[in-house]
């Protein structure tokens, strides 16, 4: 089959993926400004190009089939490159202007993207940056969707190494943090000694309680029967300030805090490299190059301020 032959519109890529959003040609032609009769011949005529049925209609609506489903992973992709070309081109022509969409996860989002994201709007404040916050397992396929432009954070191996590219900024300890004038402070000396206090752990698609869950059994130890499982940076902090909960953070989420410390108990196995991932065969817009400028910066300096733990030959 070829689609390159000059039949496939855009006009039929945005109608599927509409389609699929919402589930009907009638909210799809809405939502495009279409009249039905038009989105449904549109629609007919791509299921007669290809060959096969793209939707089905069900008690809620149309769903795709598993063709739909193929092609409207595929218009996703190339309408979200479109976007980035359009972007690209708004970029060189006006100097200031852009999109940054930047997926991040726990080790990014408590210093180095707000001072990356800070540096930037004061250098380019025509420059709209686009913040999703979540676990990598989530940010990863959107990454390679197009739909997010880098994703900042902990670096992890990549299930498609070959198709991204990953840079390391800095290393972060990991450390167990309470709220000031927890009692652990004065006794805790070792991992055992916590047991019998509440913990907030990450959630279990994360990197991180993998490690602690292997750090728990290599001290013989359970993982906390009392528990939270959390990534939320505003929840975990709300949490250990009202109660006894120990959490294991990175350093720079509790660097400058007054109101929270960090238990003398090493995690010396327990260590995290920041950096940033992005799709190998797709180039930056000026906008993206802009904002890995300042993420580059900004890591720099934290490098020095987290010492000798933070660089990168450390392993």
């Amino acid at each position: 089959m070829d689609l390159l032959d000059g039949r496939l519109k855009f006009r039929h890529l945005t109608l599927i993926t509409a389609i699929a959003e919402h589930g009907g040609v009638s909210r799809a032609a809405e939502a495009l400004h279409l009249t039905q009769p038009a989105a449904t011949r549109t629609l007919r005529e791509l299921e007669t190009m290809v060959g096969v049925p793209l939707f089905e209609r069900g008690p809620h609506g149309m769903s795709p089939t598993l063709y739909g489903d193929a092609l409207v992973a595929h218009a996703r992709v190339i309408l979200a490159e479109v976007r980035r070309a359009g972007d690209h081109i708004a970029s060189l022509r006006e100097g200031q202007t852009g999109t940054v969409t930047v997926g991040t996860l726990l080790a990014g989002t408590s210093v180095l993207l707000p001072r990356a994201v800070s540096a930037l709007k004061r250098d380019r404040p025509g420059i709209t940056v686009i913040v999703r916050e979540a676990t990598y397992d989530v940010l990863y396929p959107q990454l390679l969707a197009g739909e997010i432009d880098v994703v900042v954070g902990r670096l992890g191996r990549a299930e498609d190494a070959g198709r991204v590219r990953q840079t390391a900024l800095y290393r972060e300890p990991i450390r167990l943090v309470v709220r000031r004038g927890h009692p652990l402070l004065e006794t805790a000396r070792a991992l055992a000694d916590t047991i019998a206090h509440p913990w907030i752990l990450p959630l279990e698609q994360t990197a991180l309680r993998s490690e602690l869950a292997q750090l728990f059994t290599r001290s013989g130890l359970p993982l906390p029967a009392d528990r939270v499982e959390c990534t939320s940076i505003l929840t975990v902090r709300a949490l250990l300030l009202a109660t006894d909960m120990i959490a294991a953070l990175p350093e720079l989420v509790v660097t400058g805090d007054e109101r929270l410390a960090v238990l003398p108990v090493p995690l010396e196995s327990v260590r995290r490299t920041v950096g940033t991932t992005l799709m190998a065969d797709r180039t930056p817009t000026p906008a993206v190059s802009a904002f890995l400028a300042c993420i580059g910066d900004q890591a720099a300096a934290l490098r020095t301020a987290l010492g000798e733990e933070a660089a990168l030959d450390s392993d």
